[in-house]
C-alpha cells in the first residue's frame, strides 16, 4: 500500500502514552464481568483482599487493573516504540485518505461529511460510550464521534487471525469510518430504536447488527475503490489482504476457533463468507446505494 506521499490527519487524539489507563471513574459492567471470576476466590484471603484493594486502587487512580495480573490485553507486551510510532503515521494517514475520500464521495449524495477522531490509545481509556479496553477491539463511539484503536490490536491481526499487511490494517479502521457515515445517515440510530423496541430478543437484536456490520464492509470497500482512483494507492496483494482479514473475523470462523458448533443467531458480524462478498461489492462499485444491506 503506497502511502509515503500522503499526509496524516489532523483529527487523531493520541493517548498512547497513558499506557493502560482508563480514565479513573466507576469501571463498566463489561469491565466487572472481566474481573469478577478474578476476583471471586480472592475474597477468601486476606491477601487475596490485599490484591483487590490494590487493584481498584490502581483503577481509580486511572490505570487498567487487569495490566496488574498479565491480562491487559495486546498493549501489555512490550512495545516496540518505533514500530508503534510507523504505525501511528501509517494509520493516521489511512484517516487522513477516507476524510478525503468521503468529504468528496457524500456530496455526490448530497451530504455532508464531518470528520470523526480517532483515538490511539493501549491497554484502555475512556470513551462517550463507558470504558474502552483492549480486548474490545478497535470500535466507534456515536456518542462522541471517534474512533478508538489500541494499535496492539494490529498484532493480534496478524498473529491470532493470520491476516498481516498493512492494507488489513488500512481495512478495520475504514471498516469503522464506515459506522461513522452510518451514524451521519441516521442509520445506527434506528437500529438502536429497533433494538430496544423488541425488549431484548437477542437473535433478533443480533441479525440486525449482522446488517449494520455488513453495511459497513461494503462502505470499506467503496472507500478502497475511490481511494485507488483518487491516490492510486493500491500494490499487488493490497485487497488480497483485505479480504482475508475480513474472513479471518467472520462470526463462523471464530467460533470454530474457540471450540464452538456454527451459531448463525449468534452472530453479530456476519459469516467470513457474508464480510468477503459485501467488501467486494463496495469495491468493485463504489456505490453507496449497493451497500444496503436491509433490504
Amino acid at each position: 500500500m503506497r502511502m509515503d506521499d500522503e499526509e496524516e490527519s489532523r483529527n487523531v487524539d493520541d493517548r498512547r502514552a497513558s499506557t493502560g489507563k482508563s480514565g479513573g471513574g466507576m469501571p463498566s459492567m463489561q469491565t466487572m464481568m472481566i474481573l469478577w471470576p478474578i476476583v471471586k476466590p480472592l475474597l477468601k484471603s486476606k491477601f487475596g483482599m490485599v490484591l483487590i484493594a490494590a487493584g481498584v486502587g490502581a483503577y481509580m487512580m486511572g490505570y487498567n487493573p487487569l495490566a496488574l495480573i498479565g491480562m491487559g490485553g495486546a498493549s501489555s507486551q512490550p512495545v516496540n516504540k518505533v514500530e508503534d510510532e510507523n504505525r501511528k503515521v501509517f494509520i493516521s494517514k489511512v484517516l487522513k485518505s477516507t476524510e478525503d475520500v468521503w468529504t468528496e464521495t457524500l456530496a455526490e449524495y448530497g451530504m455532508h461529511y464531518t470528520k470523526p477522531t480517532m483515538v490511539l490509545y493501549r491497554g484502555a481509556t475512556r470513551s462517550g460510550c463507558g470504558s474502552a479496553q483492549s480486548q474490545m477491539g478497535p470500535f466507534y463511539c456515536p456518542a462522541d464521534k471517534k474512533v478508538y484503536l489500541d494499535l496492539g490490536f494490529f498484532d493480534e491481526l496478524a498473529n491470532r487471525h493470520s491476516s498481516p499487511g498493512d492494507f488489513a490494517q488500512a481495512y478495520v479502521l475504514a471498516h469503522e469510518i464506515g459506522h461513522h457515515i452510518q451514524d451521519l445517515e441516521g442509520t445506527l440510530d434506528k437500529v438502536q430504536r429497533a433494538k430496544q423496541s423488541w425488549g431484548g430478543q437477542a437473535a433478533k437484536s443480533n441479525a440486525l447488527q449482522v446488517k449494520v456490520e455488513l453495511q459497513a464492509d461494503c462502505y470499506a470497500g467503496a472507500w478502497a475503490h475511490h481511494a485507488q482512483k483518487k491516490f492510486k494507492m493500491l500494490e499487488p496483494g493490497d485487497i488480497e489482504e483485505a479480504l482475508h482479514a475480513a474472513s479471518s473475523i467472520g462470526d463462523d470462523t471464530l467460533q470454530k476457533q474457540a471450540g464452538q458448533r456454527v451459531r448463525p443467531d449468534g452472530f453479530t458480524h456476519g459469516s467470513s463468507q457474508q464480510r468477503v462478498s459485501w467488501f467486494k461489492r463496495g469495491f468493485v462499485s463504489g456505490d453507496l446505494r449497493q451497500c444496503n444491506t436491509f433490504k
